[in-house]
């Protein structure tokens, strides 16, 4: 008995070490939005790779290439940020994130997929596409995609990626 509460110790840790989450929305019509398009964003070695992987990906199972959008990897930055300032990991304020990509870029559709911990782009892809919710969302009906890898003061990554059908 002891042997098997350990392994579910064990694997609930796991779990809570090595987290992601997946979550779409469909535009309405009534958005309405005061921030201006972002143009300018800085993407680092680990976001490059990490939307190379999901583009190989992509095509290797025959659907289409994704196209960067700053504005949206801006919008993926300020969760992470929100993510590591209240020490969570989550979709909240997703519907503002989506009306906001809505109403500046014109999105008929938006997902996200959120990922904690992942040490490499591999390792992140490899436990998105491992989870249906985040499958669906990578092999989603989207023209377009932003991401963000921020690091935190512990070392440990936070991704939030966002889809796009514009």
């Amino acid at each position: 008995m002891k042997k098997i509460m350990r392994t579910m110790l064990f694997i609930a840790m796991l779990i809570a070490m090595n987290s992601c989450s997946a979550d779409t929305a469909e535009a309405s019509e009534n958005t309405t939005t005061t921030e201006k398009l972002v143009v300018d964003y800085a993407y680092n070695d680990t976001e490059l790779e990490t939307m190379k992987l999901i583009n190989e990906y992509r095509l290797s199972i025959g659907l289409n290439a994704l196209q960067r959008i700053n504005h949206i990897s801006y919008k993926c930055e300020e969760h992470n940020k929100y993510m590591i300032a209240n020490d969570v990991v989550n979709h909240n304020d997703f519907t503002a994130r989506s009306a906001n990509i809505t109403a500046v870029l014109g999105a008929i559709r938006v997902g996200e997929n959120v990922a904690y911990n992942y040490k490499t782009p591999e390792a992140a892809l490899k436990a998105w596409l491992e989870s249906p919710g985040h499958k669906a969302n990578i092999e989603g009906d989207y023209t377009h995609f932003g991401l963000s890898v921020t690091t935190d003061a512990s070392g440990k990554k936070y991704y939030t990626n966002i889809f796009a059908k514009i």
